[in-house]
């Protein structure tokens, strides 16, 4: 346990819940993050998780409740009482004018009333901008997180064969561990949120990717192959900035920026996930078996068998192929945009 950051009246059993543990010397000459606190890895890690998992359950409801649904009310009421009192001096003309001033108040007050079925379609999307909000701002942190540790990494998105090299990368500097320990939390999260609310289109899909993300990400960082995971999540993660935002604007009636937020998402998706991320799993392939010897020493922390490398390379694959079948749902709607119909995500956004 890190006892040494925490104050000493803090119960030992709550301290792997709000620190970092295994804190161990620096490296002597380490490449990367030469300024940073050093840990060991080892099961009181899963204790950062779960408070990480409880920190992002209560910072999404707050988000949720406090500051998009209010958002979303006030503007989606504006719009649509603006939207009405146009119709109704445009539709009537004169005859409206006239009207109105025949019977004072009266004529302004039913026309601008919120009818049942509107007051439905208004909360329906109120509640689906405040559930993409939450997304927006993880994923946007994260990513930006992400870039920092790649940065501070010697390894390249291009040529990502310095992710072998020094294998394994133990200890982890404070950064990477808990960039990790997030990441991991997140989809344990994520897959929480998918069995709680309504099922939609792509429930297993969804379900599987999570599963498969999770895997890997927990295999990876106890098998010590964590520079090559941190490359994968921060790759993965720009292109799902986007699509909620593109989602948020849609239910704010903006098509326009709602579009232009799709292209972008789509974009970056195809770079991310269907051109760099190949670069990945190539050297997966090639790379790993090449550079690190095949030995299996719970001492040294060294994992690498015939097994082990295929086993990574098959889930890898996995996510390829799953996110090939999303691209092909993502073409669809993207074509819809440039015929004019605008986009509209079926693939995740219906519920069954």
């Amino acid at each position: 346990m890190n006892t040494a950051k925490t104050p000493e009246w803090l119960p030992s059993f709550v301290i792997p819940f709000v620190t970092l543990s295994y804190p161990v010397a620096r490296p002597a000459a380490p490449d990367s993050f030469r300024d940073s606190s050093y840990y060991a890895i080892g099961r009181l890690d899963f204790c950062v998780i779960v408070s990480c998992i409880v920190v992002m359950a209560v910072l999404r409801d707050v988000l949720r409740l406090f500051v998009f649904e209010p958002f979303a009310k006030w503007y989606l009421t504006r719009q649509l009482l603006l939207s009405k009192k146009n119709a109704r001096v445009n539709g009537n003309g004169q005859a409206s004018k006239a009207n109105g001033v025949a019977n004072g108040h009266a004529a302004r007050g039913d026309s601008l009333t919120i009818t049942k079925q509107e007051s439905k379609k208004l909360r329906r999307s109120t509640l689906r901008f405040a559930e993409q909000g939450w997304s927006v701002v993880y994923y946007t942190l994260q990513w930006f997180f992400g870039l920092y540790v790649h940065r501070n990494l010697p390894t390249k998105v291009m040529d990502p064969v310095d992710v072998w090299i020094g294998y394994p990368h133990l200890p982890l500097a404070g950064p990477i561990k808990f960039y990790y320990l997030l990441q991991t939390a997140f989809y344990l999260h994520q897959i929480l949120i998918l069995n709680a609310e309504a099922r939609r289109k792509d429930h297993w899909q969804m379900m599987t990717h999570h599963i498969i993300t999770t895997v890997l990400m927990l295999g990876s960082y106890f098998y010590s192959y964590t520079r090559v995971g941190c490359l994968v999540m921060m790759l993965m993660d720009l292109c799902d900035i986007f699509l909620p935002l593109a989602k948020m604007l849609r239910y704010l009636d903006l098509s326009m920026l709602c579009d232009a937020a799709f292209v972008t998402f789509m974009l970056s998706w195809l770079v991310t996930r269907h051109f760099l991320f190949l670069f990945t799993i190539k050297s997966a392939y090639y790379d790993a078996r090449r550079i690190i010897p095949l030995d299996w020493n719970y001492e040294t922390s060294h994992f690498m068998t015939e097994g082990v490398a295929i086993g990574f390379i098959a889930m890898l694959v996995t996510l390829q192929i799953i996110q090939l079948a999303w691209f092909g749902t993502i073409c669809n709607i993207a074509y819809n945009v440039v015929i004019g119909r605008g986009a509209d995500d079926s693939r995740s956004d219906e519920e069954l």
